[in-house]
């Protein structure tokens, strides 16, 4: 993942709790699976990247929920170092041993966190009501997400690199009504928009311009070719969007997810992606 906004109310008694749009970027040839539900775990609904065995963006039919970015650092990078999208799947399939809290699975990453390569980690507990956040770069310790809208590209959480704000923005607008307040539902209250809407915003090849870009070590090209949301280059790029919405319904969290890939399903990149896979549960509040 190189893009995640978000929005997050963990007071929500109905209506929105997490409200999530996300780009995966990726390396054209490395081979992945799209948003499905495991076979070796079946609570797990995730993608799977088929070289290091993780994922980078999933949730549980018991209300987990973990996802992670890259830490853009290339003169930091180690080929030796072990793979981080097995941080997602571990939460998600909660690995012998482990603590059973957001916070507390951060704060036992981040005693080995330098092992890794740069990265973000966001991982949450729908029913806890808690999501969490951890960068291995930078003094900053494990810490729970206050409620709002937030953003994390490929570096510490909601630094202002131009796509982010420009999608983070975007997403507050639309799930604050301000872009669709004729659709409402029997009670008069604003319907939340289609999950389709936010792929769409999300993919959006809108470079920024120079005097914008962060510096992260590599060429200026390459830069502004990164600077996109959705990003298309001959060996890089975006991959997949998936978009997501946790609403609180009486004694349920309903769940629905939607994800369009650029994967035609045989490993295969076609631009521009149209495989989309919708999935929707529920989960019992005890």
């Amino acid at each position: 993942m190189c893009l995640i906004v978000f929005d997050w109310r963990p007071h929500a008694r109905d209506g929105a709790l997490f409200t999530l749009a996300a780009n995966r970027d990726e390396f054209l040839r490395r081979t992945a699976d799209p948003l499905h539900w495991w076979q070796a775990a079946p609570g797990v609904l995730a993608g799977r990247d088929l070289v290091g065995g993780g994922t980078w963006l999933g949730m549980t039919r018991g209300g987990r929920f973990a996802a992670l970015t890259n830490y853009r650092a290339p003169h930091e990078m180690r080929p030796d170092a072990p793979t981080r999208g097995t941080l997602v799947s571990s939460w998600l399939t909660d690995a012998e041993g482990q603590p059973d809290t957001p916070l507390g699975y951060l704060t036992e990453v981040a005693r080995n966190g330098s092992l890794y390569n740069g990265f973000n980690l966001v991982v949450g507990d729908w029913t806890r009501r808690e999501l969490a956040w951890y960068c291995n770069r930078g003094d900053l310790a494990p810490a729970l997400l206050p409620e709002g809208t937030h953003g994390i590209s490929n570096a510490v959480l909601d630094t202002p690199w131009p796509k982010l704000v420009r999608k983070r923005t975007e997403l507050a607008q639309i799930i604050n009504g301000a872009m669709d307040v004729t659709d409402t539902t029997e009670t008069g209250a604003a319907k939340p928009a289609p999950l389709e809407r936010l792929i769409e915003m999300m993919r959006d090849p809108q470079v920024a311009r120079d005097d914008e870009l962060p510096a992260t070590g590599i060429p200026l090209a390459r830069e502004r070719a990164l600077s996109a949301a959705f990003i298309d280059t001959p060996d890089y790029g975006t991959r997949g969007t998936t978009a997501l919405r946790v609403s609180v319904e009486g004694e349920h969290i309903k769940v629905e997810a939607l994800e369009r890939s650029d994967d035609n399903g045989s490993h295969r990149i076609e631009r521009p992606g149209h495989f989309e896979r919708h999935e929707a549960f529920a989960i019992v509040l005890l």
